[in-house]
């Protein structure tokens, strides 16, 4: 018996990572971030498919990345609890869900991003022979297999986890994992090669317009919010989703992992703000869009939104 109570206490001692102040600092940005980002993410999915439904690609993107972020957020109030009361009785299995809903979301959110970056790219470079390629059943397809093969490379990081949460007496701590060095090593790989699309579609979308003549203050404010959401989408990319990743090849450090995790989940709170509410059209009811036959391709590949 006192040997079992000396094994828990050596278990509690070397699972504790830090001073209580860490752990109530990450129960307030938790908190922050599920008390914004479950209404807006909330708000948007429901506005996204009032208004917009699935009309075009891009739409279908935006309602994937939205339920994305949603997911996230309502894994969150487990984090809160945990980091607020510093005690786990939900089991391993929950701990396990919560934590591969996280990593869910960067994975697929990242994904998702660098396709409507690439959908934009595409409309603005090629607007009519895109046509037939930027649709919406082409975007539920690629939507499609995203969630698929996200969710099975997540099986055998579930039973690893699983079988690695099961032994400890904290949840979100110590998620450092040497046996997993490949999966993350792969993964750092994958966001590099995203963040690379990001980039270049960030460099081709301002080489364009830059080429294409302005006249007028609407069409100059158009290239404004196009070259805005490019350069958002790889700052967001760069800032919250790229740190974490590379901080997985690194196993010793759980302190810094604890931090970029709770960095990460910021996602959800901007993406609403950035890639829906900076839209004209995002208001706009699908029954009182127009579109304007004469505009620029520019524009009325905007109004697609």
């Amino acid at each position: 018996m006192n040997m079992s109570v000396n094994l828990t206490n050596s278990s509690m001692s070397h699972d504790n990572p830090g001073p209580l102040g860490r752990h109530v600092a990450s129960a307030v940005v938790y908190g922050l971030v599920l008390a914004v980002g479950l209404p807006l993410n909330t708000l948007s999915l429901w506005i996204l498919l009032r208004n917009h439904g699935f009309r075009s690609s891009c739409a279908v993107l935006m309602v994937n990345l939205a339920v994305s972020d949603l997911l996230l957020a309502l894994s969150l109030p487990l984090r809160v609890y945990f980091y607020a009361t510093f005690r786990w009785p939900f089991g391993a299995a929950t701990c396990t869900a919560a934590i591969v809903m996280f990593r869910v979301n960067i994975r697929t959110s990242s994904i998702f991003i660098t396709l409507i970056s690439v959908d934009r790219m595409i409309a603005l470079v090629f607007p009519l022979r895109s046509r037939y390629l930027r649709t919406s059943a082409c975007a539920f397809k690629c939507c499609s297999v995203v969630w698929i093969l996200i969710s099975i490379l997540c099986i055998p990081e579930i039973n690893r986890l699983y079988s690695f949460v099961k032994h400890s007496t904290l949840c979100f701590e110590n998620q450092t994992q040497p046996e997993g060095s490949v999966i993350s090593i792969l993964q750092a790989i994958f966001f590099l090669i995203l963040l690379l699309v990001n980039i270049v579609s960030t460099v081709v979308v301002i080489i364009v317009l830059k080429k294409r003549p302005s006249t007028g203050a609407a069409k100059v404010n158009n290239k404004m919010n196009v070259i805005l959401i490019f350069v958002v989408n790889m700052l967001v990319f760069i800032i919250f989703f790229l740190p974490f990743t590379l901080q997985l090849l690194r196993y010793n450090n759980d302190k810094k992992i604890r931090a970029l995790v709770c960095l990460a989940s910021v996602n959800c709170c901007l993406d609403p703000l950035i890639y829906y509410f900076s839209l004209d059209s995002f208001w706009q009811d699908k029954g009182k869009r127009q579109t304007d036959v004469g505009t620029h391709s520019l524009s009325r590949s905007l109004e697609r939104f």
